[in-house]
């Protein structure tokens, strides 16, 4: 949890960069993370040369990111024949003068990020845009020392300045599309508990949130993750997968991953509804994504084995057919869809909830308030989750009706609840009251007993659970509203006589009231 002190010094670099003349929000994120990405990689280094001084093999260095200048390796073009290596990590550049800092930073740095790893490397192919979009040396000496005097020293700090930055982002309106609510993302994560042995993957990862968050779910459940050489294997190689098509995502996603501690992160460019991207169908136990909502492809841009599944241009649905073709048989998945999806007349809109229900194992539907995403978009949504295992296997689909997450639901979002009650695992059991503000441990709880005491539930409760076959009865719509029951309150019957009386004893009273006004008048 950030402190308001670093909050306001984050604040001060956006408002260095905006009167730098560099006012896109998004842009802003970018530069920070930029500069951020020098900062963590040579803090990589410094921890890789500790280790050889540690072990006694100074001079031998197991991960070098920075090359050994004494190779005979300088970057050409600097002002005195060549840029050492030494002199492009932050811990020497940020002492210089800013006019050299900048030619540090601008000619050579920036250009060796956008090779790292080699020109062919996943790393590179994000950093291939990797550059200063301002050109005044003070500006970037300002950038420098405010990160540099930010206490960063664990990851978890790290996480939350980079998330708090991220957070900007919804500000420049539709760039918002690109980010889920964190506290969502959370319910949805632990909703799901990912292991260590789980390959986790978001078809539209955006700033990789869902992957970011399930890394840090799977690190704090599992206690010998690094110390049980297979799983932390796992964990560091194959267990997170992201595609996005927008090149600014990727690489602020990757970056996101970096800086939760995934040090070579699977965030790789890839239009996942497009023809040629099913090399990896079958190949992961889990998914959580938040897709695009409301869009339509042409039918010759689709890949064809997903019109097979659902004949549609909408890419809500053609995400669902995704998902499925992505998951080995028995993978699970939680996804955000609008609304649309639950009770669309569409022939393509029934033949997927029918698929989900009688072919698959639909487990549940978890109704979210109308402005969990707003400012930038007002669209009602639900979380589905299912198994992939085409043999069917629904027993019944819990719902649950979440009416408040914490925030107010107009588009400024403010905080309900002080911050440590807030999301789905606050610092204490909610009272009544503080539930009404904030369903998300209520939910999660309830999602636990799902097999017990849920199946018991009335469907005038909050969750309740419907059977395949009221489904199927009801056309395979899932809207909620279709099963919910309300209690309606006794009216006590009055006879219409008693109620003539009752309105000429309020009309006697009336007049009497009028008369004293005149006399009180005179």
């Amino acid at each position: 949890m950030l402190t308001g002190e670093i909050r306001g010094q984050i604040e001060r670099l956006r408002k260095n960069l905006w009167e730098g003349g560099v006012a896109n929000p998004l842009t802003n994120v970018e530069q920070i993370t930029y500069l951020l990405f020098a900062k963590r990689i040579d803090e990589i280094q410094t921890l890789e040369e500790n280790k050889a001084i540690g072990l006694r093999k100074q001079g031998y260095v197991a991960r070098r990111i920075f090359p050994d200048d004494k190779d005979g390796l300088d970057t050409p073009g600097f002002a005195n024949g060549g840029c050492p290596y030494e002199l492009m990590r932050w811990s020497r550049f940020k002492n210089e003068p800013p006019e050299r800092m900048f030619e540090i930073v601008d000619a050579h740095l920036m250009p060796f990020l956008r090779t790292l790893g080699g020109a062919e490397s996943v790393m590179a192919s994000h950093m291939k845009g990797a550059r200063l979009a301002f050109t005044k040396p003070a500006l970037l000496d300002k950038l420098v020392q405010g990160l540099d005097e930010i206490p960063m020293d664990d990851r978890d700090t790290k996480g939350d300045v980079y998330e708090y930055l991220l957070s900007m982002i919804s500000s420049a309106g539709e760039n918002g599309q690109f980010r889920t609510p964190r506290h969502i993302i959370d319910l949805m994560v632990r909703l799901m508990n990912p292991g260590p042995a789980d390959t986790v993957c978001d078809p539209a990862a955006g700033t990789a949130g869902f992957l970011m968050m399930a890394a840090e779910h799977v690190r704090r459940t599992t206690p010998d993750l690094f110390s049980d050489p297979q799983k932390r294997k796992h964990f560091e190689t194959a267990a997170f997968t992201g595609f996005d098509f927008d090149e600014t995502m990727l690489r602020i996603g990757a970056m996101n991953m970096m800086l939760h501690g995934i040090e070579e992160p699977r965030i790789t460019y890839r239009d996942s509804l497009a023809e040629g991207g099913g090399d990896d169908a079958g190949h992961y136990s889990m998914i959580l994504a938040n897709p695009p909502f409301a869009g339509s492809l042409d039918n010759e841009s689709c890949a064809k084995d997903l019109l097979k599944v659902v004949n549609t241009k909408k890419t809500e649905l053609l995400f669902l057919a995704l998902f499925l073709r992505l998951l080995s048989t028995g993978g699970r998945a939680a996804v955000i869809v609008p609304d649309g999806v639950l009770f669309g007349s569409s022939k393509a809109h029934k033949a997927m909830r029918k698929l989900l229900v009688d072919e698959h194992r639909l487990e549940a539907v978890i109704s979210l308030p109308s402005g969990v995403f707003r400012p930038y978009a007002g669209v009602s949504t639900a979380i589905l989750i299912f198994t992939k295992t085409g043999r069917g296997g629904t027993d019944f689909v819990w719902f649950y009706d979440m009416q408040a997450d914490g925030m107010s639901l107009d588009d400024k979002r403010n905080q309900l609840l002080q911050e440590s009650l807030l999301g789905p695992a606050p610092a204490r059991a909610l009272t009544d009251a503080e539930h009404a503000k904030n369903n998300l441990p209520d939910a999660l709880a309830r999602w636990a007993d799902r097999a017990g005491g849920e199946r018991d539930n009335p469907r005038t409760a909050q969750s309740f659970c419907v059977s395949p076959e009221d489904i199927a009865a009801a056309g395979y719509d899932l809207s909620i509203n279709r099963y919910k029951e309300v209690v309606h309150a006794e009216v006590e019957h009055v006879a219409p006589k008693d109620i003539i009386r009752e309105l000429r004893a309020l009309e006697d009273e009336i007049a009497q009231g009028l008369a004293r006004l005149e006399e009180m008048l005179g």
